[in-house]
């Protein structure tokens, strides 16, 4: 291919509406990880159509440099829009063309682009689109929304607004509902910071329930956010409902399970994971769970003995221990950017009373790229507790709380209040410490009691002149008061 013709035809690929021109970046994925999730769900997952799940595999196949196999997956992907949309094939290729496009054109292979190329334009024109290679379909709007919903955190903003955007043209489309309501449900965990839980989600699931009563993945998601709700009975009914339609769905028993672990039932819990991982033996999200399920039972033995567990107790609650830490671990080795199962398997390591090994696992974490805010907050917090509890340096886990809170001062209630707790304990053993005085200003001003926090600031600075921190936040505040 000349240079020539390789600019002026990538000029045209990206007119496309695909999956190579939604801005979907390898770096935000872990690509070996969201192929196997794709597998599984080709597998086992009851939906209408998988062609959405054939464009997307394709795509992530050539991510990892396997084109040829991009190709097998794009020709799946032509045999079930000719079964499942034989009157629409022109509107419902217009993706998997534009995939082919690309994928032939990183190949090397112009002609063969070029004849997708036209494929596209030709259905463009019969569509009467005012573009060349595109047209706006809102069966289109909603396979960017899934892709985008696949890639994770960063993209769940983009594909609420895809979801939207389908739903402006068909508001009772059971599909477009029910990617609105899981991108919805998704985005309430997200906003969670560690109090109330948001309940953007419970409309939009009900209604895409409503609209195609047999999804079971809709019904178990419908009944984890009532159970957030405080309505556990409610929700119990739709698990009960969703486990009767399935005989080997592994999304469905994931859920459920998680359900049961936090109605504080592990042992039933462990019970439906046991089913789903014989299905999916490698899944990072079912080991983690494991991991928390023999966590929960390992809490339940010591508090039931008042943190002191003797004998058989002792024996099961190592037992317990040793069998979270083989899950966890399992869990990050198959998803390396797995932020949540890191903190949990560094905890378990420290109940183990290895704390050199969590230690090194928490330093692993604050130091991985491309995580979400919210996680790396996370992870401020959970080193500063271990920090503070477990090795004892009160100094450098308040660094890590007001770390974390500097991240985003909107989510951070936990780290407020451990911030908080540390602050007035040192205070009670040296009323003079500046950082524990400046982290009680700090506080008060994000709780926006003003007077308090300009209270503090200047008993900081009594102790600690020079620092700049506190003038400017102590300047600031008294310009706003």
């Amino acid at each position: 291919m000349s240079e020539i013709s390789k600019n002026s035809l990538k000029h045209f690929l990206l007119m496309l509406d695909c999956h190579f021109t939604w801005n979907l970046q390898k770096e935000d994925i872990e690509v070996r990880y969201v192929e196997e999730r794709i597998d599984d769900q080709l597998e086992y997952l009851t939906i209408k159509s998988k062609v959405t799940l054939f464009n997307l595999l394709a795509y992530v196949k050539h991510l990892k440099g396997q084109n040829e196999e991009a190709l097998e997956s794009l020709k799946d992907a032509e045999e079930r829009i000719q079964e499942d949309y034989a009157n629409h094939i022109g509107k419902r290729s217009l993706v998997t063309w534009g995939n082919y496009a690309w994928i032939y054109y990183h190949m090397g292979r112009p002609r063969e682009a070029q004849t997708y190329l036209d494929k596209v334009e030709a259905s463009c024109k019969r569509l009467s689109s005012p573009f060349r290679y595109k047209v706006e379909l809102p069966e289109i709007e909603c396979e960017k929304g899934w892709a985008l919903l696949k890639f994770g955190g960063r993209y769940y903003d983009r594909a609420k607004a895809c979801f939207e955007k389908a739903l402006e043209s068909d508001p009772e489309h059971p599909e477009f509902n029910t990617g609105f309501a899981i991108v919805m449900y998704r985005m309430d965990d997200f906003d969670r910071d560690g109090t109330d839980s948001k309940s953007l989600s419970l409309s939009p699931l009900k209604k895409a329930l409503g609209l195609d009563p047999k999804s079971t993945f809709i019904k178990v998601l419908l009944a984890l956010k009532l159970q957030d709700l405080g309505l556990s009975s409610e929700g119990e009914n739709y698990i009960k409902e969703a486990l009767d339609q399935v005989a080997s769905e592994p999304y469905v028993f994931r859920y459920a399970a998680k359900f049961y672990r936090r109605e504080n039932n592990p042992e039933r819990a462990i019970e439906l994971l046991k089913k789903a991982l014989k299905l999916v033996p490698t899944s990072a999200f079912l080991h983690h769970q494991m991991g928390l399920c023999h966590r929960v039972q390992m809490i339940t033995i010591k508090k039931a003995t008042w943190n002191k567990p003797r004998g058989r107790d002792k024996q099961e609650v190592n037992k317990l221990i040793q069998s979270a830490i083989f899950h966890f671990e399992t869990a990050v080795r198959e998803k390396p950017l797995f932020v949540f199962a890191y903190l949990d398997l560094a905890n378990m390591y420290a109940e183990a009373g290895e704390l050199k090994k969590a230690e090194d696992i928490f330093q692993k974490v604050l130091g991985l790229e491309h995580v979400r805010e919210e996680e790396k907050q996370q992870a401020h917090f959970k080193y500063g507790r271990f920090l503070e509890f477990h090795r004892k340096v009160g100094d450098l886990a308040m660094h890590h709380y007001l770390e974390g809170i500097k991240i985003n001062p909107k989510f951070c209630t936990p780290l407020v209040k451990a911030l908080q707790n540390l602050a007035l304990k040192r205070l009670n053993q040296n009323s003079f410490d500046a950082k524990s005085l400046g982290a009680l200003a700090l506080v008060h001003n994000l709780h926006g009691e003003k007077n308090q926090a300009v209270a503090y600031y200047e008993r900081a600075l009594k102790q600690d002149p020079g620092n700049s921190e506190y003038i400017s936040a102590l300047l600031e505040l008294r310009l706003s008061i």
